[in-house]
Parts: structure tokens; sequence; C-alpha cells
């Protein structure tokens, strides 16, 4: 795994050591993060946190927010729902953030949600795709960058069946037990029905969450006859360690994932456990591929090289440094007297914002979800993304 560079997390290692924080300026804009930086499931809040950090780190350098510096301080949840909601909570105690940003997990937004809307916190940018963020109306204080899981899982059905030719019951499910799973398994149910086929009748497989734990699951797959394709929602560990148990035992079965899998650390598990395991896995992403040539991935991959230069381009730090944009862009809009209700107001006026992606974000007071884009992306045998056309 990656070593994290001391400059692109110094703004949280303080806090998540135990040490007292460097002491915020009074004018200072700080927002708070909670997310797993220990734990299977640790590089999903370490590579959100590098990009966060570099696009504060851009921002500031130019002056900040009409004067005012930007600051994250980030907490350690050990990807455990409990011990989110009192980070969160310590979070707001100790630095009096006006809001959170980039948290990790669904089933930790679930929990912590009825106390950030309490207390009228803004909720920006989590990495969860759960249908609690997504309320029709929207809660007031809660925004999202990503597209839900539901979507993602809908379009990697959609995939399969339109690309690959598959029959809708050659198709199993791997769900993480908790919010996360279920978020992503209505994605597929949702496809299912569409196809006329009865969810009840797909083989639906889980494993404990904040584990890897999923030698049952690998048994029922492969006791299921006729199945052709597995829809992973899972973390990277557990989706590696599922999809390396089936290809050790000969399957030619086809994998897909969602982009909160952690891409870059699921490739690294599936290339050590040896010469073609990670060939072919699909996975759904919501940005683009982080070495190409778009003028955001450009201003992105300049980005890390000044303030993490130790940090290669991937997925999850990309959508943090395009998450925290789109919140700078917010915030720029809101004025220089910005509290959370003016910040609500200045990204509810956000259309058609060309963040240069190659898709205009969008907010307004009936849509808080950003962007409803997909890629599709596969390994090859050496670990490496290359795009695909899902549809």
């Amino acid at each position: 795994m990656r070593t994290p560079r001391p400059a692109a997390l110094a703004a949280g290692l303080a806090l998540l050591l135990g040490a007292p924080a460097p002491a915020a300026a009074i004018d200072d804009l700080v927002f708070g993060m909670s997310a797993p930086f220990s734990g299977a499931a640790k590089e999903l809040g370490r590579s959100m946190k590098v990009g966060i950090d570099v696009a504060f780190a851009v921002q500031n350098e130019a002056g900040g927010i009409h004067g005012r510096r930007l600051r994250l301080a980030a907490m350690d949840d050990g990807y455990d729902p409990g011990r989110a909601l009192a980070a969160v909570k310590a979070l707001r105690e100790r630095y009096r953030v006006m809001g959170y940003v980039g948290n990790v997990g669904s089933q930790a937004a679930a929990d912590m949600l009825p106390w950030v809307l309490d207390q009228k916190l803004l909720l920006f940018g989590t990495l969860s795709g759960a249908r609690s963020l997504r309320q029709e109306p929207p809660d007031r204080y809660v925004f999202n960058f990503r597209p839900s899981s539901q979507e993602e899982t809908t379009a990697a059905v959609r995939y399969l069946v339109e690309v690959r030719r598959l029959k809708p019951t050659e198709i199993a499910v791997l769900c993480q037990d908790d919010a996360f799973g279920e978020a992503g398994w209505d994605g597929v149910a949702k496809a299912l029905r569409r196809l006329r086929v009865d969810p009840a009748t797909a083989l639906k497989v889980t494993y404990k969450r904040n584990t890897a734990e999923v030698d049952e699951a690998v048994k029922a797959v492969k006791a299921r006859r006729g199945l052709k394709a597995v829809v992973l929602v899972a973390t990277y560990k557990a989706a590696a360690r599922f999809i390396g148990r089936l290809k050790a035992g000969g399957s030619a079965l086809i994998f897909t994932n969602v982009s909160a899998v952690g891409s870059t650390e699921l490739a690294e598990e599936l290339v050590a456990q040896g010469p073609g395991v990670a060939e072919g896995v699909v996975v759904t992403q919501v940005v683009p591929l982080p070495t190409s040539g778009a003028s955001a991935i450009l201003r992105y991959r300049e980005a890390l090289k000044r303030f993490a230069p130790d940090e290669p381009p991937e997925f999850l730090s990309l959508e943090g440094w395009a998450m925290a944009n789109l919140l700078i862009e917010g915030l720029k809009r809101a004025g220089p007297t910005v509290d959370t209700d003016r910040l609500v107001e200045a990204l509810e006026g956000i259309q058609g914002f060309d963040l240069g992606l190659g898709v205009p974000l969008t907010l307004g007071p009936s849509e808080h979800q950003a962007s409803h884009r997909l890629w599709g992306t596969m390994l090859d045998a050496k670990g490496k993304y290359r795009t695909i056309d899902l549809e």
C-alpha cells in the first residue's frame, strides 16, 4: 500500500493521532471529516482526505475564501458508525465546524444524520450512495456530489445484459450487510424488475461490514448453477478476497464493482494475488479516468504534484478534489459573511457549473446531488484501468 505523504495530510494528522491540532484562526472556515483512517477500509478515508486537502491548499494559496483560510479537521472513526457519530459531535464541540465534508460510509451517515440535521450543520459530499442522504424533497443541509449506489448497480446490470449479453437470471449480487449494501441491492432489484425478473429469484449473498469474511458467500456462488456474473457492493478487501477465491477455483464469472469499493486499492489487492486475477474486473466510476487529458484532471494532477507529490492520481482522491472544488464554488458565492444557511442558498444556485470533468454540475432547491454521470472502467492483467462503454 502507498505511504501517506506528510505534507498532504498535515491538516488532520495531529487530531488523528490524538494530539491537539494546530489552533485555527478566528476567521478560518473549518470543516470536519469523519472517516476510516484505520481498519479494513482505511484507504477510503485517506484517499478522500488527500483530494480535499489539495483542493483546500490550492484555494488557500490563492487567498482563501474572501480572505479566509479553509481548514479540514479529520477524525478516525475506523468505519464504525458509533465512532462516526461520536466523531462528528467532537469535531463540532472542539473546532466549531460549520459542517462536514467527505465523510465516508453509508451506515455512519444514516446514524449521524438526525443529529447533524438537528444542529443545522452542512453534510457535504459524503462517500456514500445511500438512500438516507437522498430524500425527496432533499434535506436542507445534505448535499451529494456522487451518483447513488442504486444508479451504479442499475447501470452495472444494464451493462451485463445489454453489452455483455447475459440473461438477468445469470446475475448474482454480493452486498455488505448494511445501508451501503442495501442501497446497491436496491439498484439491482430495480433493474431486474424492469427486465420483468422477480428480484427474489436472484442470488443475494452478504458479508459482515468492516471485515473480509466472504467465505460463505463464495460457497453460495459456487453452488448456484448457471451464474455468469456477480455485482459487488463491497469495500476493497472483501471484494478482492471474494474475486480472488472464485478465480482461484477456475471461475469465469464477470465481476462488477461500485466506485466506493476503492478502485486503486482493489487493483492492488487483486494484483497481489497473482497473474491475471485483476483482468476483466469492472468498476463503475463517478469521475473520469484520473490519467485522462480532461482539463479538470490536468488541474487535479498539478495540485497533487505541488501539494502531495508522492500521491499518484487515483479515483477517490480525484472525487475528493472535485467535490471540494464544488464546495469552494458555493463558499465563494455565499459572500464574506457566510453562515450555513447562506451557504445552502449559494449551493442551491449552482447551475451547470463546468469544472472540466466533461459533465456540468448542477444543484438546486429540489436537487442536492450534483452529478448523475457514470463512467465504466475495466482492469487489465497488470491492474491498470481502461475506460469501457457501459451502454
